[in-house]
């Protein structure tokens, strides 16, 4: 994978790792990251895919993740409850995108961390999962597309999803007249759960059970980095059998205990924004 980034921050109580880079053979990636620090035991982490399909993608993921920030800083600073922020947040990032006029949209996974307690929210097909120490799957947001609604219904499996042909599709995003916007229930994390905010990247080109496998044990930084190697290689050898889509590729692990060995490393609290697959 080219001009891999990878960022680590201290937030919430714990600690995020970013991992972004741009899809094989591209440049450049039209994701967008967030990791927004508020409190010692608060924050929000954002992923936006921006759409291939349309002009602008990058810059609408841009536009999305950078509405969401100052507007939840905004919000909190009028004393508005976080749930609020965040989903005034996303509206000013619709806005936002509607404001280029170019047709541009993007994909936008939100999560929301407050005194251990993660809150999804979602508009379009990146996603917010939360995994066990013993890989079990505690929380997974649906795509709003027609592949994720049908994998929902139980008309399609995981495995028929990612080799489904229409697959690519998206229903619902940012940048739309007609968004909506999916909010999760609460889910308390265990100390060694692992958060995942991640783009379509990783779920096209890994199972549940392969990015399970991955982050259920070891430090946070070894698992997202195995799940970054693991997702890149599929991208280029991908089979009937296997899948494989050339995309971009972005990841925010967050874990209230991350393992020492990324606990010496973490800096001190501060905003990290990442686009283009670059560390800030």
């Amino acid at each position: 994978m080219e001009a891999p980034g990878e960022s680590l921050l201290r937030v919430a109580g714990g600690a995020v790792l970013a991992w972004a880079a741009p899809k094989p053979g591209a440049a450049t990636s039209e994701d967008a990251l967030l990791a927004l620090p508020l409190a010692a035991d608060a924050a929000v982490l954002a992923v936006a895919d921006g759409m291939g399909g349309a002009p602008g993608g990058a810059a609408a993921a841009a536009r999305a993740v950078e509405a969401m920030a100052n507007s939840v800083e905004e919000g909190l600073a009028r004393g508005l409850p976080l749930r609020v922020a965040v989903l005034n947040g996303i509206e000013q990032a619709n806005e936002s995108v509607l404001e280029m006029g170019t047709g541009a949209a993007t994909t936008l996974a939100v999560a929301e961390i407050c005194g251990g307690v993660v809150r999804a929210y979602n508009v379009g097909d990146s996603e917010v999962m939360i995994i066990g120490q013993r890989g079990r799957l505690k929380l997974r947001t649906v795509s709003h597309s027609p592949v994720g609604f049908a994998v929902q219904a139980g008309l399609v499996d995981q495995d028929q999803a990612m080799h489904h042909e229409d697959r690519h599709l998206v229903s619902n995003f940012v940048g739309s007249r007609d968004m909506r916007i999916e909010v999760g229930s609460p889910v308390r994390l265990g100390p060694h759960d692992t958060l995942l905010v991640c783009s379509d990247g990783l779920v096209d080109n890994l199972r549940l059970s392969e990015i399970a496998g991955m982050v259920r044990r070891g430090p946070l930084d070894l698992a997202i980095r195995a799940l970054a190697a693991a997702a890149g290689e599929r991208m280029l050898q991908g089979s009937d059998r296997q899948p494989g889509k050339p995309d971009d590729l972005s990841v925010l692990g967050f874990r209230l205990r991350p393992g020492m060995t990324v606990t010496r490393r973490l800096p001190l609290p501060r905003q990290m924004e990442l686009s283009d697959g670059s560390p800030q």
